[in-house]
């Protein structure tokens, strides 16, 4: 895994926090100095945050269980959807229904719903109706992949959820906590970083910060994934090598 280089988390402005007067105490100890009425993060302190979280995401994904990544914000709604379909992880960047969590099973029967009104089209079924059930189906159909069709191929509940904005996601970082689900986390000055299990001090607000932490997140997990599909060939060969043994 690549060490987190500071110059690059510099470059990319990941060190400007909020206004003095809107942080939160408690994250004091990544508080580097105050300038302008801002709040500087000390960028040191984001390096080993991020190096943390980086290593416990390689683990989770090398096990082959789903990191939801939640980040409705304007500014990180088109990073985020690109660099998850890089490596198949499931996302939300239109809006958190209550319940997407502590819900599931709801959640899925929407998703199916999904998929049953796909079989009509496939099937024919659709045809035979009159156009304005057409209409309404078509409709129904796009709502819900809007806002499902990202977690569509999440059959279960994920075993990290990552969040950028914890303050703007508070009801998807409350139902990860109800689970006891992993969260990792970009927390900003105004933010409070022990409500997450991995926070990484950094701006959450400019799209070039948001990259940059991203990059290195996906980084990680893309070499995850490699290492447990590099396992399961090294296995296979080696089952096909003990069958071949026996046989002569």
């Amino acid at each position: 895994m690549k060490n987190v280089e500071i110059d690059n988390l510099l470059k990319a402005g990941v060190h400007f926090g909020h206004l003095t007067r809107k942080w939160n105490p408690n994250m004091a100890p990544y508080i580097f100095m105050e300038k302008k009425g801002m709040h500087i993060i000390d960028l040191h302190k984001t390096k080993v945050k991020l190096e943390e979280a980086l290593t416990a995401l390689k683990k989770i994904a090398k096990t082959g269980r789903k990191i939801l990544f939640v980040a409705t914000k304007k500014q990180s709604k088109f990073i985020v959807e690109r660099e998850m379909k890089k490596i198949n992880m499931p996302f939300v960047t239109e809006r958190w229904y209550g319940g997407m969590l502590t819900n599931f099973t709801t959640i899925r029967k929407a998703v199916k719903k999904m998929d049953s009104i796909d079989r009509m089209k496939d099937d024919g079924t659709r045809d035979t109706l009159s156009k304005r059930e057409r209409l309404q189906l078509d409709r129904k159909r796009a709502k819900l992949e809007k806002y499902l069709g990202s977690i569509s191929d999440m059959n279960r509940l994920p075993a990290a959820v990552f969040i950028i904005d914890v303050l703007k996601e508070k009801i998807a970082v409350a139902e990860a906590a109800k689970l006891n689900i992993m969260t990792f986390a970009m927390v900003d000055t105004n933010s409070d970083p022990s409500m997450i299990d991995y926070p990484i001090p950094a701006n959450d607000d400019a799209s070039k910060s948001i990259e940059v932490i991203l990059s290195s997140v996906v980084n990680a997990i893309s070499e995850g994934l490699n290492e447990r599909e590099n396992e399961k060939k090294i296995n296979l060969n080696q089952k096909k090598e003990d069958t071949d043994s026996k046989k002569s």
